[in-house]
């Protein structure tokens, strides 16, 4: 059995975690089944992504791009469980089967518990927004530290873990700041980011996704997000039933460059003010956290759902 692992040039720690976490869930799954491809973490529950005609173990996929698989061969499919109850709708599942993010396991792993406190509020962007914005300069007027989801996913984890509080615009960054019990508070700088996904993961853990819209801090941000920039509409095309921000070969962006000293750069941060400004009230809003018991009980529940496969796979 071989995981299935959305991979990018640009690197993603919610996308990456699946390089490491089912060795941790589930031991010795790499030595079962060769024909099984394992269906973990990340939105990746469509035709476009997944291959036809390999059989598929799915594990806490989420649904939110593109048509839904067709899920009813029995000899490809094999669905114990998706991310939440939205997602389970779509693909015509019980709403039973719409559990949590198998990423909020990764709170009870040892070596990321106990880990002192070093960081007050941290801010964890979208990837897309880390890729071509400039928010590293925009968190440290606004009171913030940054950290970028494109880093490695375990030092990106420890850094959650390690903040008291998390303003985040990538899903994955509150579902860990959440699983952690780190209060969070949720952002995003366009339409492009995925309201389903996050909702979908919200209800299953009892809490409201309610995001504070945030501008975005470059051109070549709006660009990429077919967004405004002071005052001017972008456009951009993306390819149906791929991740946000995953552009065709007829839009040209052009990638922030990074942080500039002297007036190309002091231009620049003064572009990014409405960002600053945006962000720094955002971080002072009232944070969320997901109820105890509800968070706990779906954990059992997706353990139970390990030890069933675990049963029938190993």
């Amino acid at each position: 059995m071989k995981p299935y692992h959305w991979e990018s040039h640009h690197g993603n720690f919610g996308d990456d975690l699946n390089l490491w976490l089912w060795d941790i869930l589930l031991p010795g799954f790499r030595e079962v089944h060769d024909e099984t491809l394992l269906v973990g973490v990340g939105t990746v529950l469509n035709p476009v992504l997944l291959p036809p005609g390999i059989h598929k173990l799915v594990i806490g996929s989420g649904y939110g791009y593109g048509t839904p698989p067709d899920i009813g061969n029995i000899r490809e499919w094999d669905v114990r469980c998706v991310r939440g109850p939205r997602t389970a709708a779509r693909l015509g599942l019980s709403q039973d089967r719409g559990i949590v993010d198998p990423a909020v396991m990764i709170a009870d792993m040892p070596e990321f518990q106990n880990l002192p406190k070093r960081y007050k509020k941290t801010f964890i962007p979208h990837w897309e927004s880390a890729e071509f914005g400039m928010w590293q300069s925009v968190c440290e007027p606004a009171g913030l530290t940054y950290l970028d989801p494109r880093g490695e996913a375990k030092e990106v984890i420890s850094h959650i873990a390690q903040s008291e509080m998390i303003v985040a615009e990538s899903m994955h960054g509150a579902i860990l700041a959440d699983a952690f019990r780190v209060p969070w508070i949720a952002v995003t700088t366009s339409r492009s980011i995925n309201d389903f996904k996050w909702t979908d993961w919200a209800e299953s853990v009892g809490v409201t996704y309610r995001p504070h819209q945030i501008p975005v801090s470059t051109r070549a941000e709006a660009i990429a997000k077919g967004s405004r920039f002071w005052g001017m509409n972008f456009d951009s095309t993306k390819v149906e039933g791929t991740p946000d921000g995953m552009a065709t070969d007829q839009t040209v962006i052009t990638r922030s460059q990074p942080s500039q000293t002297g007036i190309r750069g002091l231009a620049k941060q003064m572009l990014a003010t409405p960002s600053i400004l945006a962000l720094w009230q955002a971080s002072r809003a009232e944070p969320q956290l997901s109820p105890e018991g509800i968070l706990e009980n779906q954990k059992y529940r997706f353990r139970e759902v390990l030890e069933g496969i675990r049963k029938d796979y190993f």
